[in-house]
């Protein structure tokens, strides 16, 4: 069966990362966009990364244009959004496909270990996110709803 530490992705800089990176880190892989409704998040995210980035988490933010084409622009653009509107400094990379025939392999993994309501595989909405313990198991799915701050106490049971 296919681990996490499997895969690729492409960096919002354009450099392939391998995601054996990672190992031994607790992950918060989280599906992003710069328009949507739960955007401010990105405050969340990065307050969760920087007060337990030393103690081992890692947030990982992937940007998907899929859900009301919030995540228009290109990769400089979404740099530039996430660093002058919210400082994000946890590891951000090109934007990716979550549903349908071209869901990246990550995605495909994550959604088929942790399903959502009623045990659909699908990602519903932007800012969906997966927890990811130390060995690479992906534990829990939160909803776009669920906010950065609410899946604290579960980010420290794995720390």
């Amino acid at each position: 069966m296919a681990s996490i530490y499997d895969f690729s992705a492409t960096t919002i800089d354009g450099k392939e990362q391998s995601l054996s990176a990672y190992r031994g880190k607790t992950l918060l892989i989280v599906n992003v966009a710069s328009k949507c409704g739960f955007t401010p998040q990105y405050e969340g995210l990065e307050k969760l990364y920087r007060d337990d980035r030393e103690r081992g988490l890692v947030v990982l933010g992937f940007p998907c244009d899929q859900f009301g084409h919030q995540e228009p622009g290109d990769a400089d653009e979404i740099k530039n959004f996430c660093s002058l509107n919210y400082d994000v400094t946890f590891p951000m990379f090109a934007k990716i496909e979550v549903n349908g025939a071209n869901t990246h392999p990550l995605y495909k993994l994550l959604k088929k270990e942790a399903k959502g309501l009623l045990g659909s595989e699908a990602i519903k909405w932007n800012f969906t996110k997966f927890l990811v313990d130390k060995s690479g198991k992906v534990v829990r799915r939160y909803a776009p709803t669920d906010a950065p701050a609410s899946i604290g106490k579960d980010i420290e049971a794995m720390l």
